[in-house]
């Protein structure tokens, strides 16, 4: 199958191509108008395919529910937005919880599915902070346990490839060691780490940081914080949420232009709540959450911010509309950083060839007209 457009994203650049796929794959990228095209998106943008690496559910369904039925919809449904790989993410629950959640991913994975690629388990929790838990159940948060994760991930087959923890309660750092040795990204998140605490951990493999601004100590000019590390050490990695409610738009420019086109990781950390209506009520780690008017999803006890119901699209929307990121950062942060994130960018996060043929074509409100997973149009 060959498509093209006159604005295909390659090499940092928009520029007139065709791209041709064969199978799952990209084959060539030819000069416009070389052959004789399948589909022409004239000038619409064509980019790699969104990869969303920290985000817990969608239309009622939440990764700790481990029923596949739902999960095998989220996967299918999710190419909608643009969106060809992501990490099934859990929130802080009983070991018992935990347990299924990532066996379900585990199973699924093994006997098939459609859509958007699982390109492993985000495991958020349960070790994190009692203060900067968020909407993390207090009662599950406990401190760092080595031969507990290795128990988790033997029921997730060893597809956690990301933990989020709060390094600085992590004794002699022997989880962040064993998952930075492991092939596990590290993430410091939920942490009331301080700006010395954060870089200790980072000197003992934490190579991330989970939705930067939230769920961390905040930036003080004489207190620089969790934040202040995610700004200041350039070479890791920082989540960031995109919907302009967990951050507003201007933090979110000073936090890219501060850290550069490579690293930044823009997610959706999106709810069960996602996809369904203003209004709705519905449990996530045992509390209660109510979609709000502007998307914000909010514990209903005590209105505190749980999560959010954006799509990737309109995340890309806001940082280079509203933020005004440059388009390279922007589209940067939800495709190569993530991938490379992971490992994954000898495969993922590029329009090359011998890459996937993950691809999202875009008009210019930012409208998802054609989603290619794997070389399927699948929107």
């Amino acid at each position: 199958m060959i498509i093209q457009s006159k604005r295909v994203w390659i090499a940092g650049q928009f520029m007139a191509a065709q791209i041709e796929m064969d199978g799952e794959k990209i084959v060539d990228i030819l000069e416009y108008g070389k052959k004789d095209v399948d589909v022409d998106y004239g000038n619409d943008r064509i980019v790699p395919g969104f990869i969303d690496i920290h985000t817990h559910g969608y239309d009622t369904w939440d990764t700790n529910d481990a029923t596949p039925e739902g999960l095998r919809h989220w996967m299918k449904s999710i190419t909608s937005e643009g969106v060809t790989g992501i990490c099934p993410t859990t929130i802080t629950q009983s070991h018992e919880v935990l347990s299924n959640a990532v066996k379900n991913v585990a199973r699924v994975v093994e006997e098939g599915y459609e859509g958007a690629e699982i390109l492993g388990i985000h495991f958020e929790g349960p070790y994190l902070d009692q203060k900067y838990k968020g909407a993390q159940p207090e009662q599950y948060c406990i401190p760092a346990d080595v031969e507990e994760f290795k128990q988790y991930q033997e029921d997730a087959k060893g597809l956690i490839k990301v933990i989020t923890m709060a390094c600085e309660h992590d004794k002699d750092f022997a989880l962040t060691e064993y998952c930075a040795q492991h092939g596990v990204l590290v993430s410091q998140g939920h942490s009331g780490a301080t700006y010395e605490e954060a870089v200790m951990a980072i000197a003992h493999g934490a190579m991330s940081m989970t939705h930067v601004f939230n769920g961390m100590t905040p930036f003080h000019h004489r207190n620089p914080g969790l934040v202040g590390a995610a700004m200041r050490v350039r070479d890791v990695y920082g989540e960031v949420i995109c919907d302009g409610n967990h951050s507003n738009v201007n933090s979110l420019n000073n936090y890219y232009m501060a850290k550069g086109k490579d690293h930044v990781i823009m997610i959706t950390d999106a709810l069960m709540a996602k996809g369904c209506p203003i209004g709705s009520k519905m449990l996530f780690g045992g509390q209660e959450i109510e979609v709000y008017p502007d998307g914000s999803a909010h514990l209903t006890a005590t209105k505190g911010l749980a999560g959010s119901t954006l799509q990737v699209n309109r995340g890309l929307q806001v940082v280079v509309e509203k933020a005004g990121v440059p388009f390279e950062y922007a589209i940067n942060s939800c495709t190569l950083n993530p991938a490379r994130a992971l490992g994954m960018d000898d495969r993922k996060g590029k329009i090359c060839t011998g890459y996937d043929a993950d691809i999202v074509v875009l008009n210019n409100d930012y409208d998802v007209v054609q989603t290619y997973a794997r070389g399927k149009a699948c929107k």
